[in-house]
């Protein structure tokens, strides 16, 4: 799985779940790579993926599908006129349903999500019964920390999922993503970067800390800076201003705080800089510990 850094175990235990026919649930942060994961599984075992945003917008009929009005209008119900959604059309076809964030979709929604995975078939009105391919698997993903517009997953999705928890990867592992993705292979600023961003998640005043994405912005976002500017991407004041940029934003910091993210970027992008030899004898180990 050439996209996927690490993640050993959480791929194995996805393996053996999806390989036994029980329906998954992803919990973790954002920048964590579990659609990464998801897809390359599925490209590797030559099923489809149908992917769902969950949000408060998805309604049972755009979930699993809807007649055509303006030909219910001309012809009446007909189930060639069905059109079908993301759920039936995994469910035909044996693919894999992928609902991202399913702690924003309704809760009438998620009842239409515990039938198919009790009973592997639905009943969609005025079109009839629609059973799933013995190859068709459910998988959610959610974010456990964010709050704003989600609600609680009740004890009967829990009951039919297998629950595989995903944290941030080792240091090692993000630099490793970081100089993938950028092609600052070892670079310092790479480096640096990833120190960063790891610091935002143990910050006193930082409720929710940045992700890898983050440490991949700012070293591409120096890159450019540095051209306009005519300097090196070690500048340091190129270097704080897209730290400034990449991170003040992904980063929520505690309503008790009287803090801003730019002043937290800031305080944690001077702690980052290395010693007058160039080395960094504060850089963190490999242990996974943020």
């Amino acid at each position: 799985m050439a996209d996927v850094v690490g993640r050993r175990s959480e791929i194995e235990l996805v393996v053996a779940a999806l390989g036994s026919g029980r329906h998954m649930l992803l919990e973790g942060p954002p920048g964590t790579g579990k659609s990464t994961l998801l897809r390359n599984l599925a490209a590797r075992a030559g099923s489809g993926m149908v992917f769902v945003e969950g949000n408060a917008e998805l309604t049972p009929a755009r979930l699993a599908g809807h007649f055509d009005p303006a030909r219910v209008m001309a012809e009446g119900y007909s189930p060639d006129i069905f059109v079908a959604g993301p759920l039936v059309e995994a469910m035909r076809e044996g693919s894999m349903l992928y609902v991202e964030e399913i702690n924003r979709v309704p809760e009438e929604t998620l009842n239409l999500l515990i039938t198919v995975m009790s009973e592997g078939e639905i009943t969609v009105p005025r079109f009839g019964r629609v059973e799933a391919d013995p190859t068709f698997r459910f998988v959610a993903a959610m974010n456990p920390f964010d709050a704003v517009g989600t609600a609680r997953i009740s004890g009967a999705v829990y009951d039919r999922v297998c629950r595989v928890a995903m944290g941030y990867q080792t240091a090692a592992e993000e630099r490793e993503i970081v100089e993938r993705d950028t092609d600052a292979l070892d670079s310092q600023l790479g480096r640096r970067a990833v120190k960063v961003v790891r610091a935002t998640r143990e910050h006193v005043d930082v409720r929710v800390g940045s992700s890898v994405r983050g440490a991949i912005d700012l070293v591409m976002l120096a890159g450019q800076l540095a051209g306009l500017r005519g300097v090196g991407a070690d500048d340091e004041d190129v270097g704080l201003d897209a730290a400034r940029a990449a991170l003040s934003g992904r980063i929520r910091v505690h309503e008790s705080s009287q803090r801003t993210p730019e002043s937290i970027v800031e305080e944690l992008w001077a702690a980052s800089a290395p010693s007058e030899d160039g080395d960094d004898p504060d850089d963190e180990d490999d242990s996974g510990k943020a």
